[in-house]
């Protein structure tokens, strides 16, 4: 297990530009840099990697993230194994520590928690952009003057009103229930059943501090709903006390003037 002093050492030294500059040619322009986009072939350079916020972000595709999200997408390789890349790039040593069975095991479930997160963002931030979610979740954020680029950068979206839409797509995607579950993405009743937590809301990721998706908040559009706002419990992944709304962006020097209430 690579121990969290170098986790942060890694992610503080790892520079952006740098590192897709590895992979694409990049030209300087303004304070950015652009190339054409190596997720998906085009001739127009829609790839932009900004250092000041630590991000790449291609506007064709819409593949957006950090160093460390670059490396596992280009190497398709796990969070650890990316932090390992760019450790070795950078010349840092990294002195593992050793696991016993149990250990090892509840890293993997957190892996796994952290996994069944991640693509849970990735389904609210997809329904954002059709249907139901564009005619409602995206008009309510246009409404509040949230950029295009804002949505995409805090990773924004839409929970369906489907009872059950999440759950089916991970579970179709090889997620198991159990992981649902315990993320707080899923909720099952005394008859078995299972549902979605978060339905017909607009949908507000929490990320850790280096940048991975650990719970949600979701707010409704609805008057006649009393809990205007739904937020992930507490899990092995998800500590409130530990984790703050936008702390990653911030330490990646990203601002907004948009605000949600």
């Amino acid at each position: 297990m690579i121990p969290q002093e170098t986790v942060n050492l890694i992610l503080d030294t790892a520079k952006i530009e740098d590192v897709v500059g590895d992979y694409v040619t990049l030209k300087r322009r303004g304070a950015s840099f652009v190339a054409c986009c190596p997720f998906h072939n085009e001739k127009t350079p829609s790839f932009y990697v900004t250092p000041s916020k630590g991000i790449y972000k291609c506007f064709g595709c819409g593949k957006a993230g950090s160093a460390v999200g670059f490396v596992m997408e280009q190497e398709h390789c796990s969070y650890p194994d990316a932090l390992r890349y760019l450790a070795k790039k950078y010349h840092i040593e990294i002195i593992e520590e050793e696991l016993d069975a149990e250990q090892i095991a509840s890293r993997q479930r957190k892996e796994s928690l952290l996994l069944v997160s991640e693509f849970a963002q990735k389904f609210f931030a997809s329904r954002l952009k059709e249907g139901e979610g564009r005619a409602v979740g995206y008009a309510y954020f246009r409404s509040r003057a949230i950029e295009d680029e804002t949505i995409e950068r805090f990773g924004l979206g839409w929970a369906p009103s489907g009872k059950t839409e999440l759950v089916d797509a991970a579970i179709a995607a090889g997620y198991k229930m159990e992981y649902l579950l315990d993320a707080g993405l899923a909720v099952k009743y005394e008859d078995g059943s299972v549902v979605d937590k978060f339905r017909e809301r607009a949908m507000f990721p929490i990320h850790s501090v280096s940048g991975r998706v650990v719970a949600f908040s979701g707010r409704t559009l609805r008057s006649d709903n009393p809990a205007k706002y739904v937020n992930s419990p507490e899990t092995e992944i998800f500590v409130k006390s530990r984790n703050l709304l936008g702390i990653y962006l911030a330490k990646c020097g990203s601002s907004t003037s948009s605000r949600t209430t």
